[in-house]
């Protein structure tokens, strides 16, 4: 890395305190700094724990987060860093970093996928492609099995657009599914009836022999998990898939 150079303390302050300018700019950048026992990058991670472990949370911090950036320190290296320090400094000190750091790498933020921002935004996991399930499906769908014991309990994430076909669960007794949207925007729809918007916290209870489709909004992925209720001889019967045309009437 190249030397370290400052002059921000003779910008701000050159003629109202040029001692202090000095200091700031020749003695703390210009020799501390540039001192070869300690690489660059390892002293600017020393500079912002001590910055927030002292609650120094202004302009400065954003500076040495910046400066932390520009000699190597990660993304992820200053999640955990900061992390580490919260339960040494405290963890309002930590969300006020985080809250600065996001703006630092934001620009990091942009390699992302679609589907890992949205993983962000919930609480299960999205899990793998539902293969398995594909022919069932228009568009992109995955699964991630949540309980498999006593009661089935699956996250079933569509990607933006995407449906299952209309299908039936049947059962000589009980049965039937319960709906819990878990992130994101979707619909329900039973045969004959008004498609139900689905948000976050929302709940539908489907009994068996109801002929019904569920899936995403055209503009948001959506999770849902997927509840299986008891009931004897259960199954599925899937049918034909929801036209675009009627999909195409929700916005």
């Amino acid at each position: 890395m190249g030397k370290i150079t400052q002059t921000a303390g003779r910008n701000a302050l050159g003629e109202f305190a040029p001692d202090f300018a000095h200091f700031n700019d020749d003695v703390l950048f210009g020799e501390n700094w540039n001192n070869q026992d300690i690489d660059l990058k390892t002293r600017c991670i020393i500079t912002v724990v001590a910055l927030m472990s002292s609650g120094v949370t202004d302009s400065s911090l954003k500076y040495h987060l910046e400066n932390a950036k520009t000699h190597g320190v990660t993304r992820a290296e200053i999640s955990a860093i900061v992390t580490h320090v919260a339960f040494y400094a405290g963890w309002p000190k930590a969300w006020a970093v985080f809250n600065m750091a996001k703006e630092v790498w934001n620009e990091d933020c942009t390699a992302e996928t679609e589907k890992e921002k949205f993983q962000k935004t919930i609480l299960f996991p999205i899990g793998e492609p539902n293969d398995g399930f594909a022919q069932y499906f228009t568009g992109q769908s995955y699964l991630a099995p949540i309980s498999t014991n006593q009661v089935g309990i699956f996250n079933v994430t569509f990607e933006p657009k995407c449906r299952n076909n209309w299908h039936i669960h049947h059962a000589d007794k009980g049965g039937g599914q319960i709906l819990i949207c878990v992130g994101g925007r979707g619909y329900y729809q039973e045969w004959g009836k008004v498609a139900i918007e689905m948000l976050p916290g929302d709940c539908i209870n489907i009994s068996a022999g109801v002929k019904h489709w569920h899936g995403a909004a055209p503009d948001s992925w959506f999770s849902h998990l997927a509840i299986e209720v008891p009931g004897e001889n259960g199954s599925n019967e899937w049918l034909e898939a929801v036209s675009d045309e009627e999909y195409n009437k929700l916005k």
